[in-house]
């Protein structure tokens, strides 16, 4: 993978039924951005499926600094969280939250029973939820009087820059998107340009 790209979803996948010896595996896939987040969907289900007994998950958090966790909700140690949580590295996305309902079926199904139907449904979840790639991308101000809006404009249509917000009073202040590989380039070109003020945003 690129440095500055990753995978996502934007919106929750469709809901997933995988059974096995009778025990019913429903599996979801959120975007999410926070532990709130996390929490919110986790109480949202639990409304939904007031009658299963198990709630394993998985969630990972972050672009470049990453946190994540696997949950085995009361199922013998590491035998759904971690599956879960493998499949979102093997899919290689971020910001998202697995988790898989077990209703169970009457029939026990061993730790290695119980890895593999977790793995598996995490697996179809996420095959059935919508991955983007997004980029990683440098927010910059710049700050100008209006005499320089001509040459400021020349570069944001030369480089093909996105203008996400832009205020145009006493001065004109523009806020700009840049991807993370050609951050430095185009800092340098405005940078250089005389009467324009850049900096880069938190």
């Amino acid at each position: 993978m690129l440095e500055d790209v990753y995978k996502t979803i934007e919106k929750p996948s469709e809901e997933t039924l995988f059974k096995e010896k009778g025990s019913k595996f429903f599996g979801y896939v959120f975007p999410v951005l926070s532990e709130e987040d996390v929490k919110e969907h986790l109480e949202d289900l639990r409304k939904k499926h007031h009658a299963a007994r198990h709630f394993c998950y998985a969630y990972q958090l972050g672009i470049e600094d990453v946190k994540f966790r696997a949950n085995d909700d009361g199922e013998p140690n590491n035998s759904a969280g971690l599956p879960i949580y493998g499949q979102i590295q093997s899919f290689e996305v971020t910001n998202v939250l697995i988790v898989s309902v077990r209703y169970f079926g009457g029939t026990k199904l061993g730790v290695g029973g119980l890895i593999s139907a977790y793995k598996t449904s995490a697996q179809i979840s996420l095959e059935a939820a919508d991955i983007l790639e997004k980029t990683i991308n440098i927010y910059y101000k710049l700050t100008f009087e209006y005499d320089m809006m001509n040459a400021v404009q020349r570069v944001v249509k030369e480089k093909n820059i996105e203008i996400t917000n832009q205020k145009l009073e006493m001065n004109c202040e523009y806020t700009i998107s840049i991807r993370k590989k050609d951050a430095q380039a185009i800092y340098t070109i405005f940078d250089t340009l005389y009467k324009v003020d850049i900096k880069e945003l938190e």
